[in-house]
């Protein structure tokens, strides 16, 4: 995945908008990009999940006080973690959709529900990044209780419809004028309730365990991006399907290189005379070892000289970028006898030619155009 968009731009929003106007902007969106409406759709669901993750930030003053300082790595300090999935959503945010999407929410909590989203770090270095490679991790997650099939119930029967709300998981409550629904406190939502509770899971549906995965990165990943792993979320609810699980890369700093989309930056230091002859030299790559590098003769230090091919493979498309040496010219602090009758020599006959050899058209160039060029007073 790409880098996080701004908060306020998902929401639509200005820096300084009320927590009303960002509430008021947060359910226009949620009702644009519910579930329920975009069946199927899976940039729905995730513009669903982007914009919750927005207003969870803002709606919250410490955190958004966070956010608008050091932006969004400034929230790791408060514990934000994102949501696992749409019902976490749901259950985060129950009081904007019932007021919207009506008493039972279409039926949604009485159902089978799929289990929240996971998410994993993965570090790595900017060599693994160029070439990809195969890993292994362990995740602990919740699973569908294999003993009652996530019902709940002992023997993987289906629990009785909740007395208290009929099955809708929520009760409607009157205040004034005003009727508004409400999570069943009997059953939590869930439409259903555990009467003989599973041993194995104690009627949870859902059982802890820890599992090794392995995930192949793919070579030309960039930091930041995510990768799914579709089903080893955590398992859903009722005999709901399992949540998927989102590993997001981190590529670490590499003390030579650095990246800026799939090519690659270094620097090289020369001597004096291999900038002022030109030579070929070697120069090391990220992963294909040394290559040849042809110095122009008089090159200048900070020179920007270009491999073809050497870069990062590109992950979409084929091919690679290429890798950028940028030239620096390293004066010798220290001189030999014979080094210092050279380079005196070599200063003299520099003077000397400056001295004899004038500028192309210097002679015709008019006095007041000479000054205009070349700044002299």
């Amino acid at each position: 995945m790409n880098a996080k968009r701004c908060y306020y731009e998902i929401l639509g929003v200005e820096r300084d908008s009320d927590g009303e106007v960002i509430k008021k902007a947060y359910r226009k969106l949620a009702l644009q990009y519910h579930p329920d409406r975009n069946p199927d759709d899976s940039e729905a669901e995730e513009r669903f999940k982007e914009c919750a993750e927005a207003y969870e930030v803002l709606r919250d003053p410490q955190r958004r006080q966070a956010y608008d300082m050091y932006g969004h790595e400034g929230l790791r300090s408060t514990g934000f973690q994102g949501f696992g999935g749409v019902n976490d959503i749901f259950s985060t945010f129950s009081d904007i959709f019932e007021g919207f999407f009506g008493f039972g929410g279409g039926g949604r909590s009485s159902g089978p529900r799929q289990g929240r989203d996971l998410r994993y770090d993965l570090e790595i270095s900017l060599e693994e990044a160029a070439q990809g490679k195969q890993e292994t991790f362990p995740v602990g997650r919740e699973l569908t209780c294999q003993a009652c099939d996530g019902q709940g119930q002992e023997g993987g029967e289906e629990p009785p419809i909740c007395q208290t709300c009929g099955g809708q998981g929520q009760v409607l409550r009157s205040q004034g004028f005003f009727r508004l629904a409400t999570t069943c406190p009997a059953c939590n939502g869930k439409g259903r309730q555990v009467t003989r509770p599973c041993p194995e899971c104690d009627g949870r549906g859902r059982t802890y365990q820890e599992k090794e995965l392995t995930l192949r990165v793919p070579a030309g990943i960039t930091h930041g991006q995510r990768l799914r792993m579709r089903g080893e979320g955590e398992g859903g609810a009722l005999g709901g399907p399992p949540g998927d699980l989102y590993v997001v890369v981190h590529v670490r700093p590499h003390p030579v290189f650095e990246r800026n989309g799939d090519d690659l930056y270094r620097r090289l230091e020369v001597s004096m005379a291999q900038a002022a002859l030109g030579r070929a030299v070697m120069v090391d790559s990220l992963v294909d070892g040394p290559a040849d590098l042809e110095l122009p003769a008089g090159a200048q230090n900070g020179d920007l000289l270009r491999v073809k091919g050497l870069g990062m493979p590109r992950l979409r498309g084929g091919g690679r970028g290429d890798m950028h040496v940028q030239i620096l010219v390293k004066t010798p602090t220290k001189l030999s006898k014979r080094q210092r009758e050279l380079l005196e020599e070599f200063a003299g006959l520099g003077d000397r030619g400056a001295a004899q050899t004038p500028l192309d058209g210097e002679e015709k160039a008019p006095r007041k155009k000479k000054k205009k060029l070349w700044g002299l007073n």
